[in-house]
């Protein structure tokens, strides 16, 4: 007797919208964790007096920090909308419509990642 083959599991659902923002919201939750202890970090710059803070945003202001700090604008965004959405799914059950929902919270941490650069 041959052994069976294993099952392919049909992985189908990672291409659905809410699989995907349910994914999206647990990376951006643990890419701020990740971030978090940097921030504490900069802000312990200032204790060491101004000239130590006052290099570091000299720094600050490199292009392609000002989009890692775009990204981590679309990063909150991002996660808020998300966390929202789950606190509204849980106070007010399941709706129709979670699939827009998703859309329009990444398109506005989007504008709001967008946003950012254009004020930088």
């Amino acid at each position: 007797m041959t052994p069976a083959k294993p099952r392919r599991r049909d992985a189908a659902y990672r291409r659905d919208v809410l699989w995907i923002a349910a994914l999206i919201h647990r990376l951006s939750g643990i890419a701020l964790a990740v971030f978090l202890p940097v921030h504490f970090l900069v802000l312990g710059f200032a204790l060491h007096g101004e000239a130590a803070l006052d290099g570091l945003l000299t720094w600050t202001r490199r292009p392609l920090v000002k989009f890692a700090e775009a990204g981590l604008v679309f990063l909150l965004t991002v996660h808020l909308l998300g966390g929202v959405r789950i606190m509204l799914i849980e106070a007010r059950g399941w709706r129709s419509g979670q699939r827009n929902i998703v859309i329009t919270s990444i398109a506005v941490a989007a504008l709001a990642g967008a946003a950012f650069l254009v004020g930088a």
